[in-house]
């Protein structure tokens, strides 16, 4: 197809270039009535293309136009048999996906240090999750993918799981071996879905790991918004199989995007597409030089260490992108969320995330060696302040085991739950969330039994001042628990 085309914005601006009288909602009609302030900021432009459903600008739910060419061209350049737009971010997307595959009892294999969405997805579909623990960097205190040995060992003992998901790459740009992955799920006839919200500009350089769909994924979202210039809650969702069902796949999504989706939104995922399918080799080539540019620079500042290509080898780590700059500063003794604080307090320099050990620098074709050089002389003067001044930090602590699933994750997310001291839950059910940071392993799902292995170790994180969050409570003292009388068992074995 021709990649140069951009159907949906071509038929936004021929409504704009009729001059069309609106009596259509939204309300502000062009954005005559929008309040003046924002307009002056925002520009007129954008409220000329925030439309609704109509025959020249199509259907999201029901596309037979603009919206359907420009999803066709989508899918021809990222080799999909179908694509979707996601207006409601990868979030949406994922969730899609699962419940695409998998309904009410289904085994679904996931990595334990997977996004909150595929959780989200599991509750809606009511599937019953199995984990598959990641490998763990104790050096960088983050986790990375899982292997595929521990794929093949959790099919063999789950050979009734209805599918598998693995992330590809991690939010720190660590892949792991998805084609031997994608070989043994298929074994099984069974379809392997991929949550690459980080990866949608990996097809279109070669010095990137290998793409999900180029590895043999059956359907994969994709962070479109991410990396490669779409605006924000912009995603896709490709489908390349003969073990998924495009229609159902449109059905799930169907149910869980809004009816009046922005135009804005998919005009900059249609315009998305054409800039990284004609330019995408060239403008990352560009990124990727900035990138280990700024890597090789980091690693001469006294205290600071960003991790390349030697992290690939280890378990879990097949391929790298290095676009990612992950930023380790545990030798200057202080935590990548302090370090976090004073890049955007003092230097109004905004970074990604910010962990125990590391803060995340997610590179682009939007850098420039301007703003590559200003993190660098922000962390050359942090390191003239802290360097010397301590010991370091130490290991990160070992991660307990993952608990026993007494409910699946709907039954107990649904339940009704009372809460108690987090000290005394020690045999109880938990009907909430809990996550630390580092590493963004869950510590607990919804359904899983609470061990005191686990209650010693948020104890540690706490007393070492790390982040744990995922109940209600904020300083996580107490943990809703489902209670006994309304507890339903299942046998998830």
């Amino acid at each position: 197809m021709n990649q140069n085309e951009t159907p949906l914005f071509d038929a936004l601006m021929e409504y704009v270039n009729r001059e069309t009288i609106p009596f259509h909602v939204p309300g502000h009609k062009k954005g005559y009535g929008i309040d003046e302030e924002f307009k002056k900021f925002i520009g007129e432009n954008p409220f000329k293309i925030d439309v609704t459903v109509f025959k020249l600008v199509d259907s999201l739910h029901h596309p037979t136009g603009p919206i359907k060419k420009a999803q066709e061209l989508a899918a021809d350049a990222y080799g999909a048999d179908s694509t979707f737009f996601s207006i409601h971010g990868t979030s949406g997307a994922i969730q899609a996906m699962i419940m695409s595959v998998v309904s009410d009892g289904d085994k679904i294999l996931i990595p334990r240090n997977v996004h909150k969405s595929v959780t989200a997805g599991i509750i809606l579909s009511g599937a019953i999750p199995v984990y598959m623990q990641p490998e763990f960097d104790k050096k960088l205190g983050i986790a990375h993918g899982v292997t595929p040995e521990t794929v093949k060992k959790t099919l063999e003992a789950n050979p009734d799981a209805k599918s598998v998901l693995i992330i590809n790459p991690t939010y720190y740009g660590v892949a792991t071996d998805l084609k031997s992955i994608a070989d043994i799920v298929h074994s099984y006839n069974i379809p392997l879905i991929v949550d690459e919200a980080h990866g949608p500009h990996l097809l279109f350089n070669e010095k990137l790991p290998l793409s999900a769909l180029e590895a043999g994924a059956d359907i994969c979202a994709q962070s479109t918004h991410k990396i490669i210039g779409s605006l924000t809650q912009g995603s896709l969702l490709h489908v390349k199989s003969k073990l998924v069902d495009t229609n159902r796949v449109k059905q799930m999504l169907n149910v869980l995007q809004t009816t009046s989706p922005s135009y804005i939104l998919m005009a900059s995922l249609d315009t998305a597409r054409r800039q990284i399918a004609i330019n995408g080799k060239e403008l990352l080539d560009n990124a990727i030089e900035l990138a280990n540019y700024a890597r090789s620079e980091i690693n001469r500042i006294d205290g600071f260490y960003c991790f390349g290509e030697e992290v690939l080898g280890k378990p879990g780590a097949y391929g790298f992108d290095p676009t990612k700059i992950t930023i380790s500063c545990r030798e200057l003794g202080i935590t990548g969320y302090e370090l976090d604080m004073m890049l955007s307090e003092k230097y109004h320099i905004q970074m990604e995330l910010s962990d125990f050990y590391n803060t995340l620098a997610v590179g682009s074709f939007g850098d420039t060696k301007e703003n590559i050089d200003a993190l660098i002389a922000a962390l050359k003067e942090i390191s003239s302040e802290y360097h010397g001044n301590s010991q370091g930090l130490g290991d990160f602590l070992d991660i307990p085991s993952v608990p026993e699933q007494i409910q699946i994750p709907r039954e107990a997310f649904n339940s009704v739950k009372t809460p108690v001291l987090l000290k005394n839950s020690i045999g109880m059910i938990s009907g909430e969330f809990l996550m630390a940071y580092p590493p963004g392993i869950p510590i607990l799902c919804p359904g899983e039994k609470i061990t005191e292995e686990i209650i010693s170790y948020v104890s540690q994180l706490k007393a070492t001042g790390l982040y744990v969050q995922g109940t209600e409570d904020p300083n996580v003292e107490y943990i809703k628990v489902v209670k006994e009388e309304d507890a339903v068992y299942i046998n998830v074995e």
